[in-house]
């Protein structure tokens, strides 16, 4: 084990996680690209960082959703799925989606839909609720309210 290039990979990594939330997978990749250290002392670092608060998984996967739901407009089911795919686990994605507000939320997906409708072109209204089910669901808003918005903007 090189201490050095220890050391070095540990305040690199924890410097990272000092000015932006990181998950271990974003870490993982950091460490693995830097090739500073082996598997074991990446194993390593990431169990300092963990234990010392840098990287906490629970509060990373709230600062997702809460990021993507304000900026990116994103529903549950993408904000899901994509932190499935940082390796969060169930119980860390279900805290971070129950901390967005439903009414809140209820009003974006409604706000973006209703926005979408302005700019779509379509011949008639089955085309024009296929296009807006279809951008909705790229969004990841959840099926029930999808429709229920869409029916409402015809009456």
């Amino acid at each position: 084990m090189n201490t050095d290039n220890y050391r070095k990979a540990l305040e690199r990594a924890m410097s990272i996680c000092s000015k932006s939330e990181k998950c271990i997978n974003d870490i993982r990749a950091k460490l693995n690209e830097w090739k500073l250290t082996e598997d074991n002392e990446n194993n390593a670092i990431i169990k300092e960082l963990v234990e010392n608060r840098f990287i906490d998984e629970k509060r990373y996967a709230t600062a997702f959703t809460r990021d993507k739901v304000r900026f990116n407009k994103w529903g549950k089911i993408k904000i899901k799925a994509m932190l499935k795919s940082r390796g969060i686990n169930e119980g860390d994605i279900q805290h971070g989606l129950g901390m967005i507000d439903q009414d809140l939320y209820l009003q974006m997906i409604e706000e973006e839909i209703k926005e979408k409708n302005k700019s779509t072109r379509a011949k008639n209204h089955f085309e024009r609720k296929g296009k807006l089910i279809r951008f909705a669901s790229s969004r990841g808003y959840e099926q029930e309210y999808i429709f229920e918005i869409i029916n409402k903007l015809k009456s």
